[in-house]
């Protein structure tokens, strides 16, 4: 994740250095502990949680474990690693839902801190799950907090409470308790009370937050810090902690460039868990928190289990079994291309599921030049072939490209490359689908393949020349061979001169040639 970029780079190069050395003497555990410490303090990890951390990587790297393994810079890794989980809480922790409905879940946090768009979050998460949620605007100090509140829950599709106007005006303790009333009458199982914040913690803040809870005596509630905010996030989760005494916590704003490393403080000086991570501004761009997965990323170790449940929920498990069974009988369209692509962009962002795979933070610049209009350009030229041209690109001539690229926006090249594209994955698939191995360009041979195929079959194509000692007769022999043998197929690049019975293009496909050469 961006917040955690910084640490990320600084404790990976940390360990590259480390990796170089077969046997790890103290002087070497004792400088890898310094650069550790190094760089948490720089990413604003709170100080006695560095203290505490870096004194139990110490301890244990110094121990057995390290001194008796094969690979001792790999387990000082491992070590980390575990540490780091520790800090983010330890074990995942879920929501807990009321044993008699309605759960009751109660924002709190500072003004700005992103609880009104959490809220809206969840209740779309929560609804995927089949439940009913009813979000309650008791936040009435922020100016238009209650309209943003109607605002996120028409756009998550759920029901939403704001009997006062807000600016200011209304009691929000009595529209929590009357909201939480509604719920129990429309049968709503869960129900998220959206409170106020301010700019900083005062008394006026802790004794809403505390009355608000004292009548509606909530299952959870949730304290919302903004991930950038620094060294303040300790004293604030304190503060709240102390005046509100919240059980769970949510990190917003993790796909911002802070340091970010106050965050991780919080869960290990509050002793509250962080339940959710908002990782981007769209409604769905929240996940569970996962604390090994977390540290996993920081580690650049990459975070594959996650990928692969987005992957679940946003692939249809019977349509993929019907592109495989496509791809395996060559069927495989430029329509079923699209539908693929269409899924694919339903998990989110490229970057982001980029970003999951181990080893990714080494090529941070590739994936900042990754552009990911890439597949609305893909999709726009796809969209602009009719269906016979989808379900057949062979019948793609010039002027057919020509249109397409006109009606997409882009040009004759970008729609040659597209095509070739399409092609060359759909062999790939298909030989792959069929149980074969890949012959990826640009590589060389295959564990597995047979390398001799190819030579053995051009010492055939050789063996079929005349070997007469006579000039004149081996001439003649190799000359009637040439005429037995089929010629082959000709055309040009935009798959014109098909229809020609030598290969010869005709003079109407000339024109139209250099007609989308610009030379017409």
């Amino acid at each position: 994740m961006a917040t955690f970029g910084t640490l990320s780079d600084r404790l990976t190069e940390t360990f590259r250095n480390l990796r170089t050395k077969g046997k790890l003497t103290p002087a070497d555990v004792d400088g890898t502990v310094r650069e550790i410490r190094r760089a948490l303090l720089d990413a604003d990890v709170a100080l006695p949680v560095v203290k505490e951390f870096t004194a139990k990587v110490r301890e244990r790297a110094l121990g057995d474990e390290v001194s008796k393994a094969l690979n001792p810079a790999q387990q000082v890794v491992q070590i980390v690693n575990e540490e780091l989980v520790a800090i983010l809480g330890g074990q995942q922790r879920r929501l807990q839902f009321a044993k008699n409905p309605p759960t009751i879940i109660m924002l709190a946090g500072l003004q700005g801190s992103g609880k009104t768009t959490f809220a809206g979050k969840l209740a779309k998460m929560l609804e995927k799950d089949g439940h009913t949620p009813l979000l309650i605007a008791a936040d009435l100090q922020r100016p238009n907090a209650v309209n943003q509140l109607q605002v996120v829950a028409g756009q998550a599709g759920a029901a939403i409470y704001a009997p006062q106007p807000g600016n200011g005006v209304g009691d929000p303790v009595q529209v929590a308790r009357d909201g939480v009333e509604v719920a129990r009458r429309q049968q709503h199982d869960v129900v998220i009370i959206d409170t106020a914040g301010r700019l900083g913690v005062d008394a006026e803040l802790m004794k809403q937050a505390a009355d608000i809870r004292a009548a509606t005596d909530p299952d959870e509630v949730l304290f919302v810090i903004d991930a950038m905010i620094g060294q303040d996030a300790v004293s604030t989760a304190k503060a709240f902690q102390d005046g509100v005494d919240f059980t769970g916590v949510v990190l917003s704003k993790l796909d911002g460039d802070a340091r970010g490393g106050a965050a991780l403080s919080v869960a290990s000086v509050t002793g509250r868990p962080i339940i959710y991570a908002s990782t981007g501004e769209g409604l769905d761009d929240l996940e569970p928190f996962h604390p090994d997965r977390m540290a996993s990323r920081i580690l650049d170790l990459g975070d594959i289990l996650t990928l692969i449940e987005q992957a679940q929920q946003a692939f249809d498990e019977e349509e993929a079994m019907k592109m495989a069974e496509k791809l395996a009988t060559d069927s495989f369209t430029l329509e079923d291309f699209l539908d693929q692509m269409q899924q694919l962009k339903k998990m989110g962002s490229m970057k982001k599921m980029l970003g999951m795979l181990p080893g990714m933070g080494s090529m941070k610049q590739q994936l900042e030049d990754f552009d990911e209009k890439e597949l609305d350009r893909t999709e726009a030229i796809i969209r602009s072939m009719t269906p016979i041209e989808r379900r057949n690109p062979k019948v793609l001539n010039g002027s057919r490209r020509l249109r397409i690229a006109r009606g997409s926006g882009m040009t004759v090249t970008d729609v040659n490359a597209l095509i070739n594209r399409f092609d060359q994955a759909a062999k790939m698939m298909k030989t792959v689908a069929r149980g074969g191995t890949p012959n990826i360009p640009g590589m060389g041979p295959i564990p597995g393949s047979r390398p001799g195929a190819t030579a053995k079959r051009g010492k055939q194509q050789k063996a079929k020349g005349s070997r007469s000692g006579n000039p004149a007769k081996r001439a003649a022999e190799n000359a009637g061979i040439a005429a037995s043998t089929p010629a082959a197929p000709t055309g040009s690049g935009f798959g014109l001169g098909g229809g020609a019975a030598k290969g010869a293009p005709s003079e109407a496909d000339l024109a139209e040639l250099q007609k989308l050469l610009g030379r017409g």
